[in-house]
């Protein structure tokens, strides 16, 4: 059996119960990279159906929103309730250098991945210099 020993927990979830809302807001960590050419988010949504989630982007906001249902039988008295459960939601705001308008989104195990490709003209291309003298010649460097 499981004890309760944190007062400040069971105000928690006394407070959720009275007003029926998670007494915290709900928590969406991720992880974001660049690997290669594209910009990856990664952000944890475990127990979410798929259906729930929400992905949209506008003028360069990247905005998830999910819900999560707490699940069990409605008679049950709840012991510990440390899983978060509502509605989720993170905003991220882009840079001009990504392509939104390629990206892709995909949901398995519990973590939804953004991959959003570097845009064209962001990438580093080469530049050829030309000289005035004909004469001159290349230097290696």
């Amino acid at each position: 059996m499981l004890m309760r020993t944190d007062p400040f927990r069971e105000l928690d979830r006394l407070t959720s119960q009275v007003f029926g809302t998670p007494a915290r807001p709900a928590v969406m960590p991720i992880d974001a990279f660049r690997s290669g050419d594209t910009f990856v988010v990664e952000f944890d949504l475990p127990g979410v159906v798929p259906d729930s989630i929400d992905l949209t982007v506008e003028r360069n906001v990247l905005s998830v929103h999910a819900t999560r249902e707490r699940k069990g039988p409605e008679a049950a008295e709840m012991i510990v309730a440390e899983r978060p459960f509502g509605t989720f939601s993170r905003q991220l705001f882009l840079g001009e250098t990504l392509d939104t308008e390629h990206m892709s989104a995909r949901y398995t195990d519990g973590v939804l991945r953004v991959e959003i490709p570097v845009a064209e003209q962001a990438k580093p291309r080469k530049v050829e210099i030309q000289t005035g003298d004909a004469h001159l010649t290349a230097i290696s460097v």
